[in-house]
């Protein structure tokens, strides 16, 4: 059983990851924080996003919906900075993540998608007056690992 319990080695096994594999692993990071979003496009792309079978077409067709959810999630949290919209604007933006090429992202889109998504979870943390931003990055080595294993 892989084991995993620092950003280092998350990080590590993240970049030595197959493009496909990557997207795979983001997708999950991401449904991990979907809650936090009320744009129900996300799910869609995500099961796009998970499946090892989406075409080319497919995948660059989800990831302008999921840049349209972004865009979207981020005018509705608006000038005041309504933090449950803000978490929602960041789990868009790590479905996002997850669909980009790689190579077109310089810290890699599994990465990527995880950082957006503990943002995500930080947000909510403010909203909620809970302290369980931190909780996010052990649940992101869980599912890496158990991905890994499966």
């Amino acid at each position: 059983m892989t084991r995993i319990s620092n950003d280092a080695e998350f990080r590590k096994v993240l970049d030595g990851l197959e493009p496909v594999r990557q997207r795979q692993v983001a997708a999950r990071f991401v449904e991990n924080v979907l809650v936090l979003c009320s744009d129900e496009r996300l799910a869609s792309v995500l099961r796009i996003a998970a499946s090892s079978e989406s075409s080319q077409e497919e995948l660059a067709e989800a990831l302008k919906t999921a840049r349209a959810t972004t865009f979207a999630c981020h005018t509705r949290c608006g000038s005041e900075g309504d933090w449950s919209e803000q978490a929602g604007y960041f789990v868009a933006r790590a479905a996002t993540a997850a669909l980009t090429p790689i190579g077109q992202m310089p810290s890699g889109p599994a990465w990527q998608a995880a950082l957006s998504s503990r943002m995500a979870q930080t947000s909510q943390s403010i909203v909620s007056g809970d302290d369980i931003a931190g909780q996010e990055s052990n649940q992101q080595y869980q599912i890496l690992s158990e991905f890994l294993d499966s």
